[in-house]
């Protein structure tokens, strides 16, 4: 099993005051595709701590990273700012396609700055922090994963 994690990105979530909804759903979605994955972490939002967060994963073997949450437009929405810092060569049409089939859904989604790339043998993708928008997003990063971690190890098209 391919070793993956769940980073909810939230100061809320993380102080207690509100329980993370969007973590397990994107859990639950890796689960079920077949991923060895644990529950979500649960950080404050800031770039620091995302890298830190997203360092430390990398650090324990884990292949695929999903962030939830940080992805907007508040202040404190540095969850692509962080991730910039780990990522090695980005992948621009995951991000632009989890955008594109967001907006059949709601115009909000246009408004997410989320990246996705990889670092090393790792596929590193941001989704928002809403349950809805994680459920959404979450086929369109199992439709790639398999082959960018594939690619990764050095194996040929499929």
């Amino acid at each position: 099993m391919i070793a993956a994690a769940v980073l909810t990105v939230s100061d809320r979530s993380a102080s207690g005051v509100r329980d993370d909804a969007a973590g397990p759903v994107a859990v639950a979605a890796l689960r079920e595709a077949g991923f060895a994955c644990a529950d979500p972490a649960v950080i404050p939002d800031g770039a620091d701590a995302v890298e830190r967060a997203l360092r430390d994963l990398r650090a324990s073997g884990i292949r695929l990273i999903v962030t939830s949450g940080g992805t907007g437009v508040a202040p404190r929405d540095e969850t692509p700012e962080g991730t910039a810092r780990v990522i090695e060569r980005a992948l621009p049409g995951v991000a632009e396609e989890l955008r594109r089939s967001g907006l059949a859904q709601t115009p909000m989604s246009m408004l997410t700055r989320g990246l996705a790339g990889v670092a090393g043998d790792a596929l590193i993708v941001n989704l928002p922090g809403s349950p809805r928008a994680v459920a959404e997003g979450m086929p369109v990063v199992l439709s790639v994963a398999a082959h960018v971690l594939a690619q990764l190890e050095g194996e040929d098209h499929r």
